[in-house]
């Protein structure tokens, strides 16, 4: 079994024991992302359009370093933390998988690990 970790080195990966994409095979599983830059920032706070903007750069960075890309998503999991402004997320989940339209989900949570954060997206992708 061909099995390869991809990291983005952010203390959380550490504390939690997890990686930001775990490819298996042709499998790519990216975890949940937030809008947390390199230096431990939170992106955007309070905008759940831009924080899904930036997660979905964060994700296909790791997706390219995974061999892949946005193109190859096939499900999306997206989780905010005020369901009330899902249309904001669902707008930028439109013009990234405009003409891809993976499989999605979209729940509300009661909370991520920082309250500033609201929107966690994970990708499940193929490498083609």
């Amino acid at each position: 079994m061909d099995k390869q970790l991809i990291s983005s080195g952010t203390e959380w990966e550490k504390v939690f024991g997890y990686s930001r994409a775990v490819v298996l095979r042709d499998m790519i599983f990216v975890a949940g992302t937030t809008a947390v830059d390199e230096a431990g920032n939170v992106v955007e706070p309070g905008d759940p359009y831009r924080q899904a903007i930036f997660i979905y750069e964060k994700i296909d960075k790791a997706l390219h370093e995974a061999g892949s890309s946005l193109k190859d998503v096939v499900r999306v999991r997206s989780f905010v933390t005020d369901i009330s402004r899902w249309k904001e997320v669902a707008k930028a989940q439109g013009e990234v998988f405009a003409d891809i339209k993976p499989a999605a989900t979209l729940v509300q949570v009661v909370a991520l690990v920082d309250e500033r954060l609201i929107v966690e997206i994970e990708v499940d992708a193929i490498r083609q």
